[in-house]
């Protein structure tokens, strides 16, 4: 039984959960600067089993993990077999850059994960450079063939639309999944309280694909309970699928059925939010565990109808490397 239900009748079914917020890639959306994170104390693994399963009592049935970079981790595949072990959870996701995937692919899939979402920001290799500061397209591909090979159910790849420099390649992603069992995700940029000008240059909405698909046959599916965001289309001469992540749709938040924990412990209710509540202090010992549940069933009560992005309101988050995306 789901107890995670808010004020606006929405079930919270899926927990996303970073685990660092350390990145190895310089993103210019996200962090042109680089990586500068001075307290370092993550959540540690047995912090992360009773945060998870506290959560999984109260009706949570998926964890994504993210970051930062999750790969980066060195107890990473401790983390996933630990939450595997969890009854209630079914399914284990995790966002990745894909550096490390071509070496990881077959123990992180053996360790219980089900889907895997790769950041693939272009698909000529000059561009996927310029944006991350990585001149690596190559080893990223790599990784998804390795991750094809596996046996993951699902691989998703994620596109941060950028206006003047990958949304040229709109044709090169689907002509991908035309005989690939590939999900490809466009995600409308963001902004955030560190990209403001970033964000006024490179801001283009997905709409006018959607829009391209839908008048060439492509049919809108149905999200199942602990699906995300995403707007996904499938058409019968295509082997993967296309989705469009578009948070400043007046519907984006209509559905919303995800929490967000810190890598520190922190839940945020939104990805935007104002303020951010501490679980760590609940994380310490196996008899805390009632406390916690209590704790975050009082919390939910304050999750709102909506982020308010499109009134640029972007809260506490200065980065999507704090919380995931």
């Amino acid at each position: 039984m789901n107890k995670l239900t808010d004020q606006f009748d929405r079930n919270l079914l899926y927990l996303r959960l970073s685990i660092t917020e350390l990145c190895n890639f310089r993103c210019q959306y996200c962090l042109p600067d680089g990586c500068n994170v001075k307290n370092k104390c993550f959540l540690n693994p047995n912090e992360i089993k009773r945060l998870v399963t506290a959560f999984a009592e109260l009706g949570v049935q998926k964890v994504r993990l993210t970051g930062g970079e999750p790969t980066l981790r060195k107890d990473f595949i401790e983390i996933i077999e630990i939450i595997n072990a969890i009854e209630g959870i079914n399914e284990i996701a995790f966002t990745t850059n894909g550096y490390k995937l071509y070496k990881q692919a077959r123990s992180i899939q053996n360790a219980g994960v089900n889907t895997v979402n790769i950041s693939i920001d272009s698909l000529n290799a000059d561009t996927f450079h310029k944006i991350t500061d990585h001149n690596c397209l190559p080893n990223v591909l790599d990784g998804v063939k390795q991750a094809q090979k596996v046996g993951f159910d699902r691989i998703k790849i994620n596109v941060v639309l950028l206006k003047g420099i990958n949304d040229h390649e709109f044709s090169n992603y689907l002509a991908w999944i035309k005989n690939e069992a590939i999900d490809i995700r466009f995600i409308e940029l963001m902004q955030t309280g560190d990209n403001l000008d970033y964000f006024n240059r490179r801001h283009s909405s997905p709409q006018v694909f959607l829009k391209q698909l839908l008048d060439n046959d492509w049919r809108l599916n149905k999200n199942d309970l602990t699906s995300g965001p995403a707007t996904t289309l499938s058409h019968k001469n295509y082997k993967g699928q296309i989705g469009f992540i578009m948070p400043y749709d007046n519907s984006f938040c209509k559905n919303c059925n995800r929490l967000r924990v810190s890598s520190k412990g922190n839940l945020y209710l939104c990805l935007f939010t104002e303020k951010n509540h501490s679980l760590r202090h609940l994380l310490q010992a196996d008899n805390q565990k009632e406390m916690l549940k209590l704790r975050i069933c009082e919390l939910i009560k304050y999750k709102k109808q909506s982020h308010f992005l499109e009134l640029s309101k972007t809260g506490i988050t200065r980065n999507l490397a704090m919380i995931g995306g």
